[in-house]
């Protein structure tokens, strides 16, 4: 176990003077289980220590082990076959969705592979991933595009980190472009009740499905008639249709959930079940049979169409019908816990977030409110402690 000073191979020390170079201070650490020390390098002798004393502390205990010599595809490979196999959980403790998955492994054999796959997993700097974050700003890429595209390699390091006692994290400390949502896109309730009246009629209850229960797309597709209770006028959201795959569990624990049928769309669905002549549990909503649902291209084509008829300017998309149900419900005063859950998301921060722009109030309107509050609980102590005061004197007198 040491910490020592580096020096550059220009460095005036090499020479018996003083140090002119930044090459900063190594600590390591000897694994005697490994037979190998663990080093690093920081650019101050504190942190070089602190990070001895920590590491010597983690391999005293058994929790911290030097990292085989695997390379990162290697190391890739073996992540993405556990978590397709569901051995490999998501932080949540979740196994990760197919379609997360697929988009992983598209982004490591496109985008990360191809430069660093062949370097070993603990010799991949932080450096070395920045340059590629760096390459794919100056393609313009998106920020979300980027961000994503380092989630893979952020899943396989920390594994590692935890389970093979990796001493370096180089997705830590990574510069990355912010990634500033776009205001969603919402349509009046007067524009959608004349979007939705134009359309063919047999396409009319996915889309008020979407305007009024605010299911996701492949939520839509996978909805089967036995998880719509026309009695209580609810939907339970159990599935989500995997273009690969087929009908799956929801994107995340919260995406199951019962969502209430507002009366416009329980119309829609009620004449939607009519002309289905009384369909199986089983069967696709909207759908054929049980394997059959429809296809968003299909329904967009028809749409458009339709709109165009029909001279509306404005369009919807199933998303976007999605962000509109939001948004009635906020107009409607419904609170933001309610909105989460109906929703689906995975918390309230995600609520806000997406839709805080869109919640009244300002923070003038704050301050009134908080003012208004104070004064009145104030003003009730107040006249308490005043009814506690009269109190005696009125016992006296009705004694005189």
């Amino acid at each position: 176990m040491a910490v020592k000073r580096r020096h550059s191979d220009g460095c005036a020390h090499r020479k018996g003077k003083r140090c002119n170079c930044k090459a900063g201070w190594q600590a390591s650490v000897y694994s005697a289980r490994d037979g190998k020390p663990l080093r690093r390098t920081f650019p101050l002798k504190g942190e070089a220590v602190s990070w001895e004393a920590d590491t010597k502390r983690q391999v005293d205990q058994g929790g911290l082990r030097v990292a085989a010599p695997t390379t990162l595809n290697e190391a890739a490979e073996v992540w993405l076959a556990g978590a397709e196999a569901g051995t490999i959980t998501n932080r949540s403790g979740d196994p990760f969705a197919a379609a997360t998955l697929r988009g992983y492994r598209r982004d490591l054999e496109r985008r990360i592979l191809p430069e660093l796959g062949g370097q070993k997993l603990g010799s991949i700097t932080v450096a070395d991933v920045q340059a590629l974050v760096d390459t794919w700003e100056a393609e313009k890429r998106s920020a979300s595009a980027i961000r994503n595209a380092v989630k893979p390699l952020q899943a396989i390091y920390r594994r590692a980190r935890v389970r093979s006692g990796l001493a370096v994290n180089p997705t830590h400390d990574l510069e990355l472009p912010a990634n500033r949502s776009a205001k969603v896109e919402i349509v009046s309730i007067e524009v959608a009740d004349a979007l939705l009246a134009a359309v063919p009629d047999e396409d009319r209850p996915v889309w008020a499905t979407a305007l009024y229960a605010g299911l996701r797309y492949g939520e839509l597709q996978a909805l089967r008639w036995g998880r719509v209770n026309r009695a209580e006028g609810t939907i339970a959201v159990e599935e989500s249709w995997d273009p690969k795959e087929g009908p799956k569990p929801p994107k995340s624990p919260a995406s199951l959930r019962v969502t209430p049928i507002p009366a416009p769309l329980r119309e829609v669905l009620l004449d939607h079940w009519l002309r289905q002549d009384d369909p199986a549990g089983d069967a696709l909503v909207f759908g054929t049979g049980t394997d059959d649902p429809f296809q968003a291209e299909g329904l967009y084509r028809r749409a458009d169409a339709a709109w165009k008829a029909a001279e509306l300017t404005e369009r919807l998309r199933l998303h976007k019908a999605r962000h509109t149900y939001a948004s009635l419900m906020i107009a409607a005063g419904v609170n933001a816990l309610a909105i989460t859950r109906c929703m689906g998301h995975s918390s309230i921060t995600v609520t806000y977030d997406r839709y805080g722009h869109l919640m009244p109030g300002t923070e003038g309107e704050a301050a009134n409110l908080v003012s208004e509050y104070v004064a009145a609980q104030l003003a009730e102590g107040e006249q308490a402690a005043r009814a506690a005061d009269l109190t005696p004197a009125m016992h006296t007198e009705r004694h005189t």
